[in-house]
């Protein structure tokens, strides 16, 4: 007996205005989020707010959300069979997109330039998520719960290479401004393909259907219908804009030491509390800042021995820290 189904009977035959409600929604969040690390970019806000704490839950949503569609629109275009042309055309158009950004950002932040983003991942899904297409949903929304698993279990040494760097199975975090890996973020897409089949077998995808689109939700649909195109403007607009004000009414100077507090503070305070992180981040920088490594840190001259050299003080003053506020805690 075979284990994959027939096709499904009733596959959306017309766009479904909710998922472009839905792609619509995303992108706008998505635009958020960059405006956001742009401000920091420019200096009007700590250029580490994006990276911890809510701002980081918030990308991570942002992500997971457009992977999870991505696997719902692979179902709905080629549930019933794959229809190559129209596979191939898109799967160029946005391969090509993600190479685009890689020489980009090589040129203009070579430091943290984006080897493997969200266009990468999304390239390389769809390729690998054809072969689940056509399985039971709840097949590949096991798959897709072991993907996610994948990097708490199975990262080791032999991926820290960086031509493996885009497994996402490495023990160390790659420098990118945007590093979607197909471990976990593969995922994402399967659980999009495993849910579509299970609400097209419960009736689900057709009751989607019958909704229409009103005035207020046809910009969001266009939006959605046009997903690439905004996802290659938005950013070049936004920073034009906020390079615009900042011409105007430049941000004020922030020094390295200034940031660096931010920074470690807004780092630390995800596992600590804010007593101990004050009394760390202080430790670290007058470490860092007597031998010159704040400097090299701030210049983006970061090599092996510069993040050594830092995961050594860091322990020292995690140690130091530890034993001030127990001592004081006794006291």
């Amino acid at each position: 007996m075979s284990i994959d189904p027939p096709a499904p009977p009733a596959l959306a035959s017309k766009r479904i205005i909710a998922i472009d409600v839905a792609r619509g929604l995303a992108l706008l969040a998505m635009a958020s989020y960059h405006f956001t690390w742009d401000l920091g970019f420019f200096g009007y806000t700590d250029p580490s707010l994006t990276a911890f704490g809510g701002w980081k839950l918030y990308a991570r949503c942002i992500a997971s959300t457009f992977l999870f569609l991505v696997g719902v629109s692979l179902v709905l275009a080629h549930g019933r069979g794959i229809r190559w042309r129209g596979f191939w055309r898109r799967l160029a158009m946005v391969g090509g997109a993600a190479l685009a950004i890689t020489a980009v950002t090589l040129v203009a932040i070579p430091d943290e330039f984006i080897f493997f983003g969200i266009l990468h991942e999304i390239t390389v899904a769809s390729l690998l998520g054809l072969l689940f297409v056509r399985l039971p949903g709840l097949l590949t929304l096991l798959v897709a719960a072991l993907v996610i698993a994948a990097p708490f279990f199975l990262s080791f040494g032999l991926f820290d290479h960086p031509l493996l760097w885009w497994v996402g199975l490495s023990t160390v975090i790659p420098r990118s401004n945007d590093y979607v890996p197909i471990f976990p973020w593969f995922g994402a897409v399967l659980a999009g393909i495993g849910a579509t089949r299970l609400a097209v077998t419960s009736g689900l995808l057709a009751w989607l259907g019958t909704f229409p689109a009103n005035r207020f939700v046809r910009p969001l649909v266009f939006i959605g219908r046009h997903s690439l195109a905004f996802y290659l403007i938005h950013q070049p607009v936004l920073i034009a804009c906020v390079w615009l004000f900042s011409q105007i009414s430049p941000a004020p100077v922030q020094t390295n030491e200034q940031g660096f507090l931010h920074s470690c503070a807004a780092s630390c305070e995800e596992t600590r509390d804010s007593a101990f992180c004050t009394a760390y981040c202080g430790c670290m920088l007058d470490a860092l800042g007597k031998d010159g490594t704040l400097q090299r840190m701030s210049g983006g001259h970061e090599d092996p021995e510069l993040r050594a050299h830092v995961t050594e003080m860091a322990g020292m003053c995690t140690a130091t820290t530890d034993e001030a506020v127990t001592g004081g805690e006794t006291q």
